[in-house]
């Protein structure tokens, strides 16, 4: 499996300069965000993204397969993790804690 990259980048999150990529695209069955504006995930039956407030702040996440998102804080001070039905596209952004889900289509929660 492997992760793609698109050019690398500098970005500042929570005062931290982070070595990133605009975009990448996982075809692991688990990945971790890390600065990346825009995340694709294909080419496995089942994937993992977990979201790290640490490294990234904002993150739109492509779903080509069946993708689990997760974090150790709250999305939309309800959810551990949701659910992206293939084809769907999610964007998260991290606001005072938690992670808030800005625009989505084809999601559920759990």
């Amino acid at each position: 499996m492997a992760v793609f990259r698109s050019i690398s980048s500098q970005r500042i999150i929570n005062g931290n300069v982070i070595e990133t990529s605009d975009s990448a695209v996982v075809s692991n069955q688990t990945y971790t965000v890390n600065g990346e504006y825009v995340i694709v995930t294909k080419g496995v039956e089942d994937c993992v993204v977990i979201l790290n407030e640490e490294s990234s702040d904002h993150v739109v996440i492509k779903s080509l397969t069946n993708t689990l998102v997760k974090s150790d804080k709250l999305i939309d001070d309800e959810f551990n993790e949701v659910e992206l039905g293939k084809g769907s596209c999610v964007e998260f952004k991290f606001v005072n804690g938690s992670w808030y889900i800005l625009s989505s289509d084809g999601l559920k929660g759990s």
